[in-house]
Parts: structure tokens; C-alpha cells; sequence
């Protein structure tokens, strides 16, 4: 899913900040136990969701798509003393393994792990968010984008994870599931409301700020 080579991969590793050791454990188990471990978003993504979310120093965070839990941990880093992260997932199957993993953290306090359908249950939460992570199933990013962009603050961010989907959203021929991720794209790159990016980390980044 890189979209960069393997050497320059470890070198960005080699100069970014270290996991600590809940993560590596929780890599390790993902990739031991759980099917399509690539979608554990890994050590510099990692570390790229912590600097976001320190910068911005969130009182809450969505995260729509929890899998094993690497990444809520990360965001979580940045949280405010009283900060909250929401993470929605509808995997009951790794719920075991997740409650396990953040009750490790020293962020477990501020944790929410709800589990069900993400279009049904954002409707039970009645906050403003200074972070939302998007990275669920893709054919409903546009749909999760559209059900939380009010409970976005003004300057807040949006972040969607696999928007390159492996590089092929260059190919003229696309399958659905590319067509979707490019469909996706250009919704955002035409909402004047927002002003937005995508970085080339792991399988592209989108990271879409609220005017």
C-alpha cells in the first residue's frame, strides 16, 4: 500500500519519533491474528495522525473505523487533559483485542469505543469535533463526510485515509471500488467550504480543513 520504496520507507522511519511499546505490540498482534493486517495504519502514518492531533490539540475526536485500535492511540496523543475520542467500528469479532489494547493506554479514560452501524450511531453523538478520521469502508466516505461536517468546528480537520488506493486512481479503466475512492476526490475537490490536501503517506491522506 506504500507508495514509496522500501528503503526510503525505513529512512522516514529512521527520523520520526519512535512507537512506543503498546503500539509495537499491537502491530505485532495485528499482524499475527487478525485478517488483512495491512490496514493497521503502522508507524509513520502513526506518527503523522499524532503530529495532527498535537497541533491542533484536540478536546474531541472522531475516528470512524477503529480495526485494532493503533490508530485511535495515536490520535489520541494529542488529546487535551479532558479531551475524548469517539471511535466507531462495527467489527464485534476484535472487540475483545481493542478493549484489551486501550486499557493498556494511559488514554483509556478518554476512550469511547462504540460499536455498530457508524450511519447510525454519529447520530447519538451530540458534539463538535475538532479532529474527524475517516478510515472505514470506502464506499461511504462521501456518506460519512456529509453525516458529520456540521459537528465540524470552523478550522477543524477531516482526515480520510486510502485516497491513492494503491496508485490506482491513475488508471483511465477503473474498477468500483477505485471509482469510488476517485468519486470521493472530486467531491471534495470541488466543496468550497473546505480547503484541502492529500499527503502521499502509506495509501494518501486527505486532509481537508473546515474554513
Amino acid at each position: 500500500m506504500s507508495l514509496i520504496n522500501d528503503n526510503l520507507q525505513d529512512l522516514l522511519i529512521h527520523y520520526c519519533e519512535p512507537e512506543s511499546q503498546l503500539l509495537q505490540q499491537i502491530d505485532r498482534e495485528t499482524n499475527l491474528k487478525v485478517l488483512m493486517p495491512r490496514m493497521l495504519s503502522g508507524h509513520y502514518q502513526g506518527r503523522v495522525l499524532s503530529m495532527l492531533s498535537k497541533m491542533v490539540a484536540p478536546k474531541r475526536i472522531l475516528e470512524i473505523g477503529t480495526f485494532t485500535g493503533y490508530a485511535t492511540l495515536c490520535l489520541a496523543e494529542g488529546l487535551t487533559q479532558d479531551g475524548i475520542i469517539y471511535t466507531l467500528d462495527i467489527n464485534v469479532e476484535l472487540e475483545d483485542m481493542v478493549r484489551k489494547h486501550f486499557a493498556q493506554s494511559k488514554h483509556h479514560n478518554q476512550i469511547n469505543y462504540i460499536l455498530g452501524d457508524a450511519t447510525k450511531t454519529i447520530h447519538d453523538l451530540d458534539e463538535t469535533f475538532d479532529i474527524v478520521f475517516i478510515d472505514a469502508d470506502k464506499k461511504n466516505n462521501g456518506t460519512y463526510y456529509d453525516l458529520i461536517f456540521d459537528q465540524v468546528r470552523p478550522g477543524g480537520i477531516i482526515i480520510v485515509d486510502n485516497v491513492l488506493w494503491s496508485g490506482k486512481v491513475l488508471q483511465d479503466q477503473q474498477d468500483k471500488d477505485t471509482r469510488n475512492i476517485t468519486d470521493f476526490n472530486d467531491k471534495i475537490a470541488a466543496d468550497e467550504r473546505v480547503e484541502k490536501l492529500i499527503l502521499p503517506v502509506r495509501d494518501g491522506l486527505f486532509v481537508i480543513r473546515k474554513k
